[in-house]
C-alpha cells in the first residue's frame, strides 16, 4: 500500500502560482508543486507496498479488554483485565506445521553438509563455498547454496560427508538424522537496548539535563548473550557482563539445536502406549500437515530468525522496509484470537458446539473422553473454521507460544499500547525468571483453557507434546482503519 503525504493547506499564495488542496476525512490531500517562494513542501520518497506474507492474514490496529473479567469458576482464577490497544501485524493463518518446520530442519542438515563438504577433511571441494568475488579479492566466506549436494552417485569423499549427519538405529537398523548435530546459529541486534540513553556512545547524550557535568571517562557495564560449541561438540552459552565500547556490545549470538523433542509424546504421558507418536509424529508425511510439536521457546524463536533470513536474501533493496519474523506478544495472540467482535471464543457462536453437534475446536471435552470431538490427539491444521480474522485453530489443538514473559501481574505490568514485557533469562537466573506465555489450550485441555484470555505457561526450554506456535510480523504502513 503506497503511503501518501497528506498536507493541510489554507491558502498559498507563491510567486508562480496557487497551491490548492482538497479536504478529505483525515487531512488535506495537496497537489504536486515546485520549492518556489522558499515554502517546505517536503521530499518525495519511493513508494513501497508491502506483499502479503504467505500463508498469512493481516489482523488491523485496534484495542480489546484483555483478560477475563470473571472468575473462571472450575479453577477459581482470576486473570488481570486492562483495556489495551495494538498496532497491525500479519500472523500465520494455521499452527507452523510439521513440514514446514521439518524445511528449517533439513536448511540446518544441508548448511551442515555442504560446509564439510568444503573440508580438507572430506575431499576439499572449495566449489561449495565462496571466498572471493567475482574479481579474485577475498569476501566474507559463505556457503554456496546454488551448488547442489550429490545426494546421487557421490564420490567416497562426498559419500563420507552426507552419511556423517546421520546415525544408525543400533536395534532395528534404522537410519536417521543426528539430531544433536542439528544446530542453528544466529545473531541479533538488540535495537531497544542501543537506544536506550544509559547505554549511549557518547556520555553527553545520557542525561536530558545539559546543565550537568558530563563524566566522560564513566564506566557503563552492558551485558549480552554469547554461545559457542566446545570441544565435546555441546553448546555452551553465556551472559557476559563488560564495559561498553561500541554498537557490537548490543549483538546477542545464540546457538540452538532445533531438532523437536520426539521423546515428548512418552515423558508427556506416563503409562500411555504413545511411543508410536515418538518414532513417526515428526517424520511421517502422514502428520506433514499436523502442528509441530516438541518444540521448545527457544527453538520457536530460532525459527522466526531463519524465517526472515530465509526471506530478506530474496528481497534486495525492499528487504529494509520488511519487519522480521517473530513469536507473537501475549496481547497480539490474545487480540487476534478474539476475532472482530471480541469474543470470549474464536467464534461467533455461544458454546463449543453448532446445532448439529459439531464441535467448533479440538479439545477435550469430556473427562477422559479426548475422541469426542472426532480427534485423539492433535489434528491436521485448518480443517475447523477460521474465527472473523481468518485465523484457524486459535482455540484448541495445540497452544501457542507467546514471546512474552509469564509474570502473575500479567497486562498489568505492561504498556497499554503494544504491550510486551520480554526478558532474556541468563544461563544462570533462577529458573522461575524462564517462563512464557503460552496461549489458545489444547487437544488434551477442557473446555476453560481454551478460551482466548486464559493465561498458561511453560519453561522457554521444554518442548511438549501440546505445545507449538505460529509466526507474526508487524504490518509496515498500517492504514489509518482500526478494526471496529
Amino acid at each position: 500500500m503506497t503511503i501518501y503525504t497528506m498536507k493541510k493547506v489554507l491558502s498559498a499564495i507563491c510567486v508562480g502560482g496557487i497551491l490548492f488542496a482538497v479536504v478529505s476525512c483525515m487531512g488535506m490531500s495537496a497537489t504536486s508543486s515546485s520549492a518556489v517562494g522558499g515554502e517546505v513542501t517536503g521530499v518525495g520518497g519511493t513508494s513501497f507496498s508491502e506483499p502479503i506474507p504467505y500463508g498469512m492474514v493481516e489482523v488491523a490496529r485496534g484495542s480489546l479488554k484483555m483478560g477475563m473479567e470473571k472468575t473462571d469458576s472450575l479453577w477459581g482464577s482470576q486473570m488481570p483485565v486492562r483495556e489495551i490497544s495494538v498496532d497491525a501485524f500479519w500472523m500465520d493463518e494455521k499452527e507452523v506445521s510439521n513440514s514446514k518446520y521439518r524445511q528449517f530442519v533439513y536448511w540446518v542438515r544441508d548448511s551442515i553438509i555442504r560446509e564439510r563438504l568444503a573440508d580438507p577433511a572430506y575431499g576439499g571441494d572449495e566449489t561449495f563455498k565462496i571466498e572471493e568475488d567475482k574479481n579474485g579479492d577475498p569476501i566474507t566466506p559463505h556457503l554456496n547454496w546454488a551448488k547442489p549436494i550429490p545426494w546421487k552417485n557421490p564420490d567416497e569423499d562426498q559419500q563420507r560427508a552426507i552419511e556423517s549427519v546421520y546415525i544408525t538405529h543400533p536395534f532395528d537398523g534404522t537410519k536417521m538424522l543426528d539430531a544433536s548435530q542439528m544446530n542453528y546459529r544466529y545473531e541479533v541486534f538488540d535495537y531497544a537496548m542501543a537506544a536506550m540513553r544509559k547505554y549511549r556512545l557518547n556520555p553527553a547524550e545520557r542525561n536530558l539535563n545539559t546543565d550537568v557535568a558530563v563524566d566522560e571517562n564513566e564506566v557503563v557495564m552492558i551485558s549480552k548473550d554469547t554461545a559457542y560449541i566446545d570441544d565435546d561438540g555441546r553448546i555452551r552459552r553465556e551472559t557476559i557482563t563488560r564495559p561498553l565500547s561500541s554498537m557490537w556490545d548490543f549483538v546477542n549470538t545464540y546457538i540452538v539445536n532445533i531438532y523437536p523433542d520426539t521423546t515428548c509424546w512418552v515423558n508427556d504421558f506416563q503409562n500411555a502406549e504413545n511411543a508410536v507418536y515418538m518414532r513417526t509424529y515428526f517424520n511421517s508425511p502422514v502428520y506433514d500437515e499436523y502442528p509441530v510439536v516438541g518444540v521448545d521457546w527457544e527453538q520457536a524463536t530460532a525459527f522466526c530468525n531463519w524465517r526472515t533470513d530465509f526471506l530478506l536474501k530474496g528481497l534486495g533493496e525492499s528487504a529494509r522496509y520488511v519487519q522480521r519474523y517473530r513469536l507473537p506478544t501475549e496481547a497480539e495472540w490474545e487480540y487476534a484470537a478474539r476475532g472482530k467482535a471480541g469474543n470470549e471464543l474464536p467464534w461467533e457462536q455461544d458454546g463449543v458446539k453448532s446445532e448439529k453437534g459439531c464441535f467448533y475446536a479440538n479439545f477435550k471435552p469430556d473427562r477422559g473422553n479426548y475422541t469426542n470431538d472426532g480427534n485423539l490427539i492433535t489434528s491436521q491444521t485448518g480443517i475447523y473454521s477460521p474465527n472473523s480474522n481468518g485465523l484457524y485453530d486459535m482455540a484448541g489443538n495445540v497452544a501457542e507460544w507467546t514471546s512474552t514473559v509469564f509474570t502473575e501481574a500479567g497486562v498489568m505490568s505492561m504498556s497499554d499500547m503494544n504491550p510486551q514485557l520480554s526478558y532474556n533469562a541468563a544461563k544462570e537466573d533462577p529458573y522461575a525468571l524462564k517462563r512464557k506465555s503460552v496461549r489458545g489450550g489444547s487437544w488434551k485441555d477442557p473446555e476453560s483453557f481454551i478460551k482466548s484470555a486464559w493465561r498458561s505457561n511453560e519453561y522457554q526450554n521444554v518442548g511438549r507434546s501440546y505445545i507449538g506456535f505460529r509466526c507474526v510480523r508487524t504490518k509496515v504502513g498500517a492504514s489509518g482503519r482500526s478494526r471496529k
